[in-house]
Formats: C-alpha cells, structure tokens, sequence
C-alpha cells in the first residue's frame, strides 16, 4: 500500500498582491465617481442662482420692471396676473416671502412673469403642483426683495435673495466655496435654518453638519 502524500494549495503572495491591487482600484473609482456625482450636484445648484439672477435683469431690461413687481404684467406677457397688494406694486422690489405659498403675491408670480416672457422653463399656472421649480435635491427654489435676516449683527443687503432649500450641509459649503467666500455666515452667500422664511442670525456649517438640511441663499 503506497503512501499518498497530500497536497494543499493556495494562493500566493503574488496572487493576493494582484487581487489587492485590484480591490484598491474599484475602490477607488468607486469614490472619484461619487466626488464626481458630488461636484456636479454643487455645480448645479449654484448655477440656479445664477440663473434666476439673469431672468430679473433681462424681464427688468425689457420691461423696466421686475418680474413679480410688475404694475402691468397682464399687457407685458399674454396671460400674466398683476400681483394682489396694490401698496407695493411697482415698488422696485419684489414683495412676499421668498417660499410664499400665496399665489397672488410678488415672489410667488414671479415665476409666472418670467415664464410667459420666455425666459423660463416651466409652467406659468400658479395652482400647477410644478409651478414652484426645485433644486437638484428637490428643495423649493424662490426669491424675494424683502430681509432675509432680521437681527444679524453682520449686514446683508441686496435688492433680491434668491434661497434654495433641503440642501445637505456638505453641498452648502461647497456653493460657498465655489461661488463666495467659503464661509456660510458672511459674504453673498449665507446659510439660514431649512424652509424658514426668514431667520434672526446666520449658520456656520461645519464639517459636523454635513448631513444636516438647510437653505442656503444668495444676495444680488
């Protein structure tokens, strides 16, 4: 009777080098796809700021008016209704919240103006539930010329806010750096608690936040 010798295999160190490297390469495209994702996310929600800013200045230039404030938007586009307040119509500055649900004021019409002027995307009837346009994360986007601070000890003036809401704190810090100063509490672009209407003070997004939900508004 012969002696049968048993034999193991296995892998070798070459082997499980090879099978290492390729974990590390999957990994790794896994995560650049993810910042890829990431960037282009914060890339367009800053450009909706950017836009909405430039529908105000070319309904303004064609009409000498701003959209939402105009006195006589139902002649200056075929369907547009003239906001309600009548004490404020005209003013220069576009009454109402910036995420009014009041489908006669100002911020909430002027979605409408800008639509029918053709200078938006979108539909122009104010009781559609796609009249109010979203962000990429799918936060209600809206504009308003009244404060959006109310006891900040750092001024914030502009003659419009434009806020974009549900926005993960690691993205508001990001439109930040990359279209302001890279601090949510000062400059143009500042940070306010999610879907409030106003806010007494700023916030100052940490790391820590990153996964917190805010509104992040920008002055022009």
């Amino acid at each position: 009777m012969r002696n049968l010798k048993k034999t193991q295999s296995g892998f070798t160190l070459v082997e499980i080098a090879i099978v290492l490297v390729i974990i590390g390469l999957l990994l790794g495209g896994v995560l650049k796809g993810q910042e890829l994702v990431n960037s282009a996310k914060v890339k367009n929600l800053a450009n909706d700021f950017r836009s909405i800013s430039s529908f105000v200045y070319a309904y303004q230039d064609r009409f000498r008016a701003l959209p939402g404030d105009d006195r006589s938007a139902n002649t200056h586009v075929n369907g547009g209704t003239n906001a309600a307040a009548t004490a404020n119509l005209g003013n220069a500055r576009i009454n109402g919240p910036w995420n009014s649900t009041n489908t006669t004021d100002e911020s909430y019409l002027f979605w409408q103006h800008v639509r029918l002027a053709g200078l938006a995307t979108g539909t122009p009837d104010t009781a559609s539930p796609d009249y109010i346009p979203r962000n990429a994360e799918g936060g209600r986007i809206g504009i308003t010329g009244e404060p959006v601070l109310t006891t900040s000890t750092t001024p914030y003036p502009a003659s419009f806010y434009i806020c974009s809401q549900g926005i993960q704190g690691r993205y508001a810090r990001q439109i930040d750096t990359t279209i302001d100063d890279g601090n949510t509490t000062t400059g143009s672009v500042r940070v306010i608690t999610d879907n409030s209407a106003t806010a007494s003070n700023t916030i100052d997004v940490l790391a820590a936040n990153d996964a917190e939900l805010y509104t992040v508004c920008m002055a022009f």
